[in-house]
């Protein structure tokens, strides 16, 4: 009888970790990126490719670009920024790279700019573009392109303290008019939107709320896709949840997933350095490998099927601010 519980028990132990294996793909390794230069140690930054080169862009502060060539392994300083720019997702059209929906000023009370702000890597330069209507200003927004229009969702009108909203537009670069759409089902901020097949996926974020003393509090875990052909939104099942409820995320879609990078909460003082991924055909989220570096308030990129994550904060909150990249190939097995 004990050797039949114990043939038992230890087919139970093999089929858990199967079933565990099945959920968790972590054929792939997290590598710091070594090379003589380094990036300006920043947070609440963006991070874009332009053709084979990386543009580390704002953060708190007024700071150049950081630019990092993929050929050379090597950083070099852009221009810097007519104007503080923290707390957004820049996006690149036609070799330019966009800032819409982001802040300016100290917390808690921050300020959405009033026009979109365009960087010009072929000539180093920054201009400024069309306003933003005054009465749809807001930071931290998710922001992606679709053809010729940017999106933008959600984001926070007064900084940290209490206006989230759940605002979509999009503006057309090139008639440069702007246009309301349908509301996403919930506000929220500090997070990544994430284009995919003609639809929008948003995971992560909270509402800031300084004003309730809950400023990194109030999570988010459902998870929102806005079809752009038909301006309706859907969320998915509870089962479908973000995992690990956290804000001041990056996220991605490589192949079929859908990937959320780092962040941070309440649960932990460490930026967070959890990968989680959502299959869209099965319908399932599984772990990555974490990064090395738990981090927040930086912006993923995907360059020749690999990630790429720069900069952010180590600590919940501001500090310490970061200056390393990492990089992460999924191995298909």
């Amino acid at each position: 009888m004990k050797t039949k519980n114990f043939f038992f028990l230890l087919h139970l132990l093999i089929l858990f970790q199967c079933v565990r294996s099945q959920k968790t793909n972590d054929s792939g390794h997290w590598e710091t990126i070594s090379s003589e230069t380094a990036p300006i140690a920043r947070h609440e930054c963006s991070f874009v490719a332009v053709d084979n080169n990386f543009y580390l862009l704002g953060g708190r502060g007024i700071k150049p670009v950081s630019i990092y060539n993929t050929e050379t392994n090597s950083w070099t300083e852009g221009k810097a920024p007519p104007i503080e720019i923290h707390h957004f997702q820049a996006v690149s059209y036609h070799g330019n790279i966009y800032v819409f929906g982001a802040m300016s000023g100290k917390y808690p009370y921050e300020k959405p700019l009033k026009n979109i702000l365009i960087y010009k890597p072929q000539e180093n330069v920054w201009e400024i573009g069309a306003e933003i209507p005054e009465h749809r200003r807001r930071g931290s927004a998710g922001v992606v392109v679709h053809n010729d229009e940017a999106y933008m969702i959600s984001g926070i009108v007064d900084g940290h303290n209490s206006t989230h909203v759940a605002w979509v537009d999009s503006y057309d670069f090139e008639t440069m008019e702007w246009k309301e759409l349908a509301d996403a089902p919930r506000p929220r901020d500090h997070f990544h939107a994430v284009l995919n097949d003609g639809e929008i996926y948003v995971a992560g974020g909270r509402n800031s709320s300084y004003a309730t003393k809950q400023t990194f509090d109030l999570t988010i875990p459902e998870v929102d896709v806005y079809t752009i052909a038909t301006n309706s939104w859907r969320t998915l099942p509870a089962k479908n949840n973000l995992p690990t409820m956290r804000a001041g995320t990056s996220a991605i879609f490589l192949g079929d997933d859908l990937i959320v990078i780092g962040g941070e909460s309440m649960a932990q003082k460490e930026a967070h350095d959890t990968i989680e991924a959502y299959n869209v055909p099965s319908k399932t989220w599984r772990n990555l490998e974490n990064l090395n570096r738990g981090r927040h308030g930086s912006q993923a990129i995907i360059y020749k099927n690999k990630i790429y994550i720069a900069a952010g904060s180590g600590n919940r909150g501001g500090k310490p601010e970061l200056d390393d990249m990492e990089v992460f190939q999924i191995i298909e097995k």
